[in-house]
This record gives structure tokens, C-alpha cells and sequence, in this order.
């Protein structure tokens, strides 16, 4: 029996910054799929809605499904948790209503037909699952650690033949070339996973491609090592990276290291932007948002990135670092260690204007074939009012 699936977004708390009330929370990259992309092929089919904040409904993004506030959902259904990237196939769902576990936490729910879910349901069956869970955007680095390598593994397939003037070091059946555009003197490294590249992939010579890595549509890859990381479609990307996860259509076209950080849509790093992943100490990261600590258990963490945020040249960022989305941050060179949505300049309290953020908007997204229309902007202008409160 085919289920209909749900995404149930977490309530919007620090752990979800930058990206809570921006974009849903299943639309985050775990390995080298979204949240809610797991859940679909866990469940064998794409899904009908996601329950989120009301201000998302509308949510710009092609392939999304519609953003709804949560009501009762009809059985038969699954309703899955966006703090959780599971791992495999469902499998068959027992004929009454089922609490999917992971190490003891809820993560999801089943529904049988002739039955409506409203919420958590008492005495309901236990069902194990196995994933990795999500407490906030921080643990999408774990998902890469966890995740990235099976993926890859999974996506290899058709390819076109590694061209000549490349070198590989290990299993070249590891490298997947999909309508691709390579220069010589690219190295492929396979030895700890596979390198996936998608259709309309360029990569320039002189890079080092670091498996396991996947790498979106259309993304240029220009300069410097890249390793265990996902990247996702239309970025340009130079300079050191090391177990991130870019969403896509950003921009980090010059030197500058980026280690175990999570980068939302939009983003544009300017030249020099540099993150930390690891603390003088070697001890566990600490984030701080808003003024909420937040012990995350990483010795390794960078920084995470919000939609539409901006740093200028020569930026720096302390391990744990949050930058809100729509943030500019351009003043003195060592970043706070959270700045707040749509800041203007970073260390002062100054807030660049709605009108200011949807000007530049404008002017980014054709320089990647997308054009702002007015149900984009309303979106927008909602987010912004929402996150400036």
C-alpha cells in the first residue's frame, strides 16, 4: 500500500539558525541529498506537503511541495520529522498507527488507512529506523561524515571516460562524469570514495578532487582541493573545502578555507573569506545565537551560512560561527560569532532595509539564469518581517 508523506518541520528554536524561517528546515542538505529527498525514497514516493511556518507558504524553490501549517492528515501516511535524515527503505509499515524510532527519539509517524493523524499518538507501535539524527543545522557536518560516501556510492552509474591529462589515485570506476567539462592536470583521489560530478560540471586544471564529493548541475569548480564534501547545483567554488555542504547558486570564487560549515542558497563569499573548524583547545564547539549557548559535541565545526548572506574580502570566522541570512558582513576583518539576519555590516546593530535586501536580490539571482518575480518577492518581503522581529 502506498503511503502519502508529510515533512514536519521542528519548531523554529537557535539550533535551526540561520536557516529557521528562511526556508523549511527539510529543505537542508543531509549528505548529498535534502532532508526531505531522504524521506522520499524512504517511503517510496515524493512528498504531498510540508508543515512549516505559515509565513513559508509559497516557498519559491522549483520541486518543493506545497508549505502548509500543520493540520490532520488521512491515512495511509507517513509524516516525517526534518530533523531526521533516514537511511534505506521503509519497508513494510505495520496496519496501525507506528512511532518511527531512532535511538529512542520519535522521528516520524505512520498512519494506517481508515485512520487520521493530529498529532503524537499514545500507545502507538514502535518502529526503529535507522539515519542520522539532526538536533540543528550544526549536525548536517555529522550527516556528510555519515552519509556522503554511501550516497556516492549510490549515485555512481553511466560515465563518460575520465579524460586524458587527468591523474587518478585509486579506482577510477569510483569517478563519475556526467556531460562534464575537465581540463588536464585535474586529480581525482578515490581512495576514501567515490567523485560524482553532474551534467554541466566544469572543473579547471590544477584542481584536486577529493573523494567522497558530489558535486550539483552546472557548478564550476575553479581552483584548489576539494574533499568530502556536497555541493550543490550552479556555484562557483575556489580555494580550500573540506566537509561542507553548500545548498547551491553560490558563489565562493576565490582563495580561502572552508571546513566542516553548512552554506544556504545565494550566498557570496568575497575573496579571502576564511572559516576556523577547530578551536586552539581541540575541545567541543560551542555556538551562540542570539545570546543562547549551544553545546554542539563537534571538536570539528565551521561556520553556517544563512540564504542570501554576504561576507566581504578577507573576512574571518571563529569555529561556530552563525551568519544570519541576508547578512552583509564587512566590518573590520575577524567576524562576530553571530550576526543577525540582514545585518548591515555585522558588529553594529544596523539593519539593512527590506527595500535594500530585495535591490540586491534583484541584481544576483539572473547572474544564474533565475528572475525575481512577485510571488518570489512577497515570499521574501515575508521572510524578512518574520526574522527582523
Amino acid at each position: 500500500m502506498t503511503h502519502a508523506l508529510y515533512m514536519l518541520d521542528p519548531d523554529p528554536g537557535p539550533a535551526w539558525a540561520p536557516f529557521a524561517g528562511i526556508r523549511p528546515l527539510c529543505e537542508l542538505r543531509a549528505g548529498a541529498h535534502l532532508v526531505r529527498e531522504r524521506w522520499e525514497t524512504f517511503v517510496g514516493t515524493e512528498a504531498t506537503a510540508i508543515f512549516a511556518l505559515p509565513h513559508l507558504a509559497g516557498f519559491p524553490e522549483p520541486g518543493v511541495p506545497a508549505v502548509e501549517a500543520r493540520r490532520a492528515v488521512a491515512g495511509p501516511a507517513v509524516i516525517g520529522s526534518s530533523t531526521f535524515a533516514p537511511r534505506g527503505l521503509a519497508g513494510q509499515l505495520p496496519d496501525a498507527p507506528a512511532r518511527l524510532m531512532h535511538g529512542g527519539i520519535t522521528v516520524g509517524w505512520s498512519v494506517p488507512a481508515g485512520q487520521t493523524w493530529t498529532g503524537p499518538v499514545s500507545h502507538a507501535q514502535a518502529v526503529n529506523v535507522e539515519g542520522v539524527l539532526l538536533r540543528g543545522v550544526h549536525d548536517l557536518v555529522s550527516a556528510i561524515e555519515q552519509l556522503l560516501r554511501e550516497d556516492a556510492i549510490r549515485l555512481l552509474g553511466d560515465s563518460g571516460a575520465v579524460p586524458k591529462g587527468s591523474i587518478v589515485l585509486g579506482d577510477p570506476a569510483w569517478i563519475s562524469l556526467r556531460e562534464t567539462t575537465i581540463e588536464p592536470g585535474v586529480v581525482f583521489d578515490t581512495r576514501n570514495g567515490p567523485v560524482v560530478l553532474e551534467s554541466g560540471v566544469e572543473v579547471r586544471s590544477g584542481m584536486r578532487l577529493e573523494g567522497p564529493l558530489w558535486v550539483g548541475a552546472n557548478t564550476r569548480l575553479v581552483g584548489g582541493p576539494i574533499r568530502n564534501s556536497a555541493i550543490g547545483p550552479w556555484c562557483v567554488v575556489h580555494g580550500e573545502v573540506s566537509t561542507s555542504a553548500i545548498l547551491g547558486y553560490s558563489n565562493k570564487g576565490h582563495h580561502g578555507f572552508l571546513g566542516h560549515s553548512v552554506v544556504g542558497r545565494w550566498v557570496n563569499f568575497g575573496a579571502g573569506t576564511t572559516t576556523s573548524n577547530l578551536k586552539s583547545t581541540y575541545g567541543p564547539v560551542r555556538m551562540d545565537v542570539a545570546g543562547t549557548r549551544l553545546e554542539t559535541g563537534h571538536q570539528f565545526l565551521g561556520s553556517l551560512f544563512g540564504d542570501h548572506a554576504k561576507t566581504a574580502i578577507g573576512m574571518m570566522f571563529d569555529a561556530g560561527s552563525v551568519i544570519g541570512a541576508g547578512a552583509s558582513v564587512f566590518d573590520g576583518v575577524r567576524a562576530p560569532k553571530y550576526v543577525a539576519p540582514f545585518a548591515w555590516g555585522g558588529a553594529s546593530s544596523e539593519r539593512m532595509t527590506q527595500q535594500g535586501f530585495l535591490a540586491i536580490v534583484e541584481r544576483v539571482l539572473p547572474r544564474r539564469n533565475v528572475q525575481l518575480t512577485e510571488p518570489m518577492k512577497a515570499y521574501l518581503r515575508r521572510a524578512y518581517d518574520w526574522l527582523s522581529q
